[in-house]
């Protein structure tokens, strides 16, 4: 799954970021999670710190590759679960720097009719690295941008292109909100996209857990948590209730789909069909939260 001297990563060659850096001008002296993300992936859009402080955290928390890729395989049967449905929009929000399996290339692999895909950042490594790979990609965009400034998000140039929002959205939030702490006020930004969004659209999150039953795992995920103070990206957990109250507070035209606030492979579980995957998704079973909002017409 690894390469590169020294960290297991034999056989590839120099990711792709780290031949780039002077070019980039950015900071590679602190890890980075989007790039730890990507690493965990098998990707190669990190660097050499970011192997380092991976390896760090795997010492800490031996489950979080596992998780990352089951979070993964979540976003993917969300994405066609919602082309499925009619959606053929997606907001993709703290898409991160992209790597294996990213929407559009979800997308391009099953649609048989146009689809719009708009990625959104705030960090300039991850919004240059998704214009490079979406420079032959038409019906693709990147908004580098905070998420929580929604306004923004929504009135961008590319936002404007590429998304109708009198027509159904799928708006992604994959991972992502565990990195915005209590002063963020996830519920009212939420709330605030909710309400911009057309009858159809749907509202999807993945969270790591703060309420995982086994104690010495709770404990494990609190000391990864701790470790992540060190990057640009501090870690929050949270627990089922939160994101239950997220929802709740969308508005009442805001339902929850079956089966709620869950366990990643309990959505779709249908689509989970290697018996590998099958495997690890039951033993990261208690790690991570779901919930997907669709608004009625």
């Amino acid at each position: 799954m690894r390469s590169s001297v020294g960290y297991g990563f034999e056989g590839r060659g120099l990711p792709v970021v780290e031949q780039s850096r002077d070019a980039a001008g950015l900071d590679v002296n602190r890890p980075n999670p989007g790039r730890i993300y990507d690493w965990f992936l098998g990707g190669t859009a990190h660097w050499a710190i970011d192997r380092v402080f991976g390896e760090r955290l795997l010492g800490m928390w031996p489950q979080i590759a596992g998780v990352a890729r089951q979070n993964r395989a979540f976003l993917r049967r969300a994405v066609l679960d919602a082309y499925d449905a009619g959606v053929r929009q997606f907001l993709d929000l703290g898409s991160g720097i992209p790597t294996m399996g990213n929407v559009h290339e979800i997308l391009q692999d099953h649609a048989d009719e146009p689809v719009r895909v708009v990625y959104v950042d705030c960090e300039p490594v991850a919004a240059a690295h998704t214009r490079v790979k979406l420079q032959d990609v038409e019906w693709a965009g990147v908004v580098q941008e905070d998420l929580l400034n929604w306004r923004e998000v929504l009135d961008d140039c590319s936002t404007q292109r590429l998304l109708n929002l009198s027509e159904p959205v799928c708006l992604l939030a994959i991972s992502v909100l565990q990195f915005i702490g209590p002063n963020g006020d996830i519920p009212g930004v939420l709330r605030r996209y909710a309400g911009k969004l057309s009858a159809g659209s749907r509202i999807v999150v993945t969270h790591f857990a703060s309420d995982v039953p086994d104690p010495e795992a709770r404990a494990a995920m609190e000391r990864f948590r701790t470790e992540c103070d060190v990057t640009p990206n501090p870690l929050w957990l949270r627990d089922r209730p939160t994101l239950t109250s997220w929802f709740d507070g969308l508005g009442e035209d805001w339902r929850l789909l079956g089966p709620g606030v869950a366990q990643l492979p309990e959505y779709r579980p249908d689509m989970i069909t290697c018996p590998e995957d099958v495997a690890e998704s039951e033993k990261m079973r208690p790690y991570a939260w779901f919930a997907i909002g669709e608004k009625s017409a």
